[in-house]
């Protein structure tokens, strides 16, 4: 099969789109056709590698993705060949407290596609069962595969870390980003009033399509002071943080008392300075967060199934094209997801 691979870190440079081995299924696995390949910038950290960790390479990339079930394992029950399904990218590789308890991102062993085994972009994936997230009649396969771990990831900052209520403020750095364009929507179905940073006006415009109330140019504009006008100097509630380095000092001063910063990444950098008097005298909380649940994971896709959030695809590009996909992450040039397509 043509699968896209890393064998060593660097730039798009070093992404080879070549013939891997079909993967063998386990009983409890299905094999999976791959019809669309969401794009993460976990894909990029992957191809450039990340200081003091290793991953295993070579690596099919790929954390997102849909397509039809090829062949079912002797243990699976409860779906069929030709079903069309979408994937839930993290996994445990044995029952464990944590993931019994519902918590499975919470384990050691955690895995996610496309980081720690194989992943979606390639023309065919095996999966666990207990991935598989069944598609509706009137979902595609590309917005399927926008959907599960930046949905999944702003889902559990927003209501798991933050506990977002009704009526609190919320601000959400980098507008355009997958991340976001979930978390701006997830925000507002919990009742929110969101605030929104980006250096494009079109992508603040395309954010207040999305919910967005309040939009801040950071480009024209100081957004920390527009933050306290709006708020009449009290702060936000919530930052939802995951550029780091370049906003996080920012993000602290923008927080009302008893705030709470929510992290799940580093984009701009991960070296952080800040004023612990800041931190105590204001009793803000600093909350890390990486994926979510499978029990969440669950909820999150019924809220997509029914229409309650809805996928952004900014383009779609044939798995050839996939540095043009990886420039655009690096270079913030996307509003929502990136998708590639296996078949193409």
């Amino acid at each position: 099969m043509r699968a896209l691979y890393v064998e060593e870190h660097g730039g798009p440079e070093v992404l080879k789109l070549g013939e891997r081995p079909i993967p063998k299924i386990r009983g409890d696995e299905v094999l999976v056709k791959v019809r669309a390949a969401g794009m993460n910038h976990l894909d990029v950290w992957v191809r450039r590698g990340v200081e003091g960790h290793s991953f295993p390479l070579p690596m099919i990339l790929g954390c997102d993705g849909a397509g039809e079930i090829a062949q079912v394992g002797d243990l699976v029950s409860g779906v069929a060949e030709g079903d069309r399904v979408a994937i839930s990218p993290g996994f445990t590789p044995v029952a464990t407290e944590e993931s019994l308890g519902g918590d499975h991102h919470l384990d050691h062993r955690y895995g996610i596609f496309g980081e720690t085994r194989d992943g979606t972009c390639a023309e065919y994936v095996s999966v666990p069962a207990a991935n598989l997230l069944p598609m509706p009649d009137d979902m595609t396969f590309e917005d399927a595969a926008a959907i599960p771990l930046a949905a999944l990831t702003a889902h559990h900052m927003i209501a798991d870390r933050a506990c977002v209520r009704p009526g609190m403020d919320v601000l959400i750095h980098a507008a355009g980003s997958g991340v976001s364009i979930y978390a701006i929507q997830i925000a507002r179905l919990y009742g929110a009033r969101v605030f929104a940073t980006s250096s494009s006006d079109d992508k603040l415009e395309r954010a207040r399509m999305l919910g967005a109330e309040v939009l801040i140019n950071y480009a024209q504009e100081g957004w920390v002071k527009r933050v306290k006008e709006v708020t009449d100097r009290r702060g936000v509630d919530v930052v939802i943080d995951h550029v780091g380095e370049s906003t996080f000092a920012g993000s602290l001063r923008s927080l009302a008392r008893g705030g709470s910063i929510v992290t799940c990444g580093a984009t701009s950098g991960p070296k952080l300075e800040a004023d612990l008097r800041l931190i105590f005298f204001k009793s803000l909380s600093i909350l890390g967060s990486t994926m979510g649940g499978m029990g969440e994971m669950l909820q999150v896709w019924r809220l997509a199934c029914r229409g309650q959030i809805r996928p952004v695809v900014d383009r779609v590009l044939p798995l050839s094209e996939a540095a043009t996909g990886h420039r655009a992450l690096e270079e913030r040039a996307a509003f929502g997801k990136v998708i590639l397509v296996p078949g193409e």
